[in-house]
């Protein structure tokens, strides 16, 4: 989620299951033997939520916060107060952004336990570690410059290069693999892990049948839509399908009664009516966004057509991202063109209206 995505309000038919919500770095009861802790973001989305599952004696930790030091300190508090000084015996990472895998590495070290990630999260995570500090690629320039960034833009660009790995601490040199489908335990009780896939690329959620419990991660959220965006290193990638497709798989795996642990805001019931909000918000834009390409337009053009949030330096990016992966998703549906102009500069338009 970014401050570009328009949040949008809950719909009628989810149900919070709790009045209250933890305080930072406090925790509270979901189920027998899992509890719900809540961790601070310096972000405009300021919080995330983390998991704890009982494991006997120690504690399965299911995402880890930011890698910064107030995420630090607020682990020092949750180790001797929500985790009642038990160690950990498993770390689990439901996807490679940095407010879900930034302290990972730091908490497998401290405990000496594995990391469990599915493999595509596990292995971009440290491909994009290994970014820090490196000059911004002439192919990603090329990228913001086509979508109609002017030089400020593209320096801002930059700058911003290489930033992902400062937020996300060392991740341990080998893991233990998750995948769509995976039957087992966590903790005290069996999961079985529901891949998502368009906001990253191999997203494991999981399921328990027993307790009705789904940790969603970023994939289901109650009032906000995670971000969905295409990035300059596949550039024709259509996350946007791989999005819709893996929200309307995920409806079919899990009942509608299931309780909804999600990464951001409150836990709730109405999972279905929830996905089919999220599926149904993105092809509305995608029918708005076909609607203004009467013309030819540049992808910083469309964002009226997109968006309600005003786009600043701040979230330029993300929005960028997000409105290619609606025009990739029109293109690979045969309903738009593109071309390129002698600058590199990419113009969409309806196919209806080319000429």
């Amino acid at each position: 989620m970014h401050p570009c995505d328009d949040a949008r309000m809950a719909t009628p038919d989810i149900e919070y299951e709790f009045d209250d919500k933890p305080s930072p770095g406090d925790t509270q009861e979901i189920a027998s033997g899992i509890q719900w802790l809540r961790m601070p973001l310096p972000f405009a989305l300021d919080h995330i939520n983390l998991w704890l599952f009982e494991d006997n004696d120690a504690w399965v930790i299911v995402d880890s916060g930011l890698g910064a030091d107030n995420s630090k300190e607020a682990w020092e508090n949750a180790f001797v107060n929500a985790m009642g000084g038990r160690p950990a015996s498993q770390i689990v990472v439901t996807h490679l952004h940095p407010d879900h895998a930034g302290c990972a590495g730091w908490l497998a070290d401290r405990f000496d336990v594995d990391l469990w990630m599915t493999r595509e999260e596990y292995m971009l995570c440290r491909i994009l570690v290994a970014d820090t500090d490196r000059p911004a690629p002439h192919e990603g320039v090329e990228f913001y410059k086509a979508a109609g960034f002017g030089d400020d833009a593209l320096n801002n660009y930059r700058k911003m290069f290489g930033l992902f790995g400062r937020y996300v601490t060392p991740l341990p040199e080998s893991y233990r693999r998750l995948y769509d489908g995976q039957k087992g335990p966590v903790g005290d009780h069996d999961w079985e892990v529901v891949v998502g896939r368009g906001h990253s690329p191999e997203h494991a959620c999981f399921f328990n049948e027993e307790l009705n419990l789904f940790v969603s991660g970023d994939q289901v959220l109650p009032t906000i839509s995670a971000n969905v965006s295409v990035y300059p290193t596949e550039p024709d990638a259509n996350p946007l399908k791989d999005w819709i497709d893996s929200l309307r798989s995920i409806r079919n795996r899990i009942p509608e009664d299931v309780l909804v642990l999600p990464a951001h805001g409150k836990p709730f019931r109405g999972a279905h009516a929830r996905i089919d909000q999220l599926v149904g918000d993105h092809l509305s834009q995608l029918d708005a966004l076909l609607a203004y390409c009467t013309e030819s337009r540049r992808v910083v053009d469309v964002f009226p057509a997109l968006y309600r949030t005003k786009i600043t330096k701040d979230n330029l990016m993300f929005a960028t991202g997000e409105a290619v992966a609606h025009l990739n998703y029109l293109i690979n549906e045969g309903a738009i063109t593109v071309e390129q102009d002698i600058d590199g500069v990419a113009w969409y338009r309806r196919k209806d209206f080319e000429g």
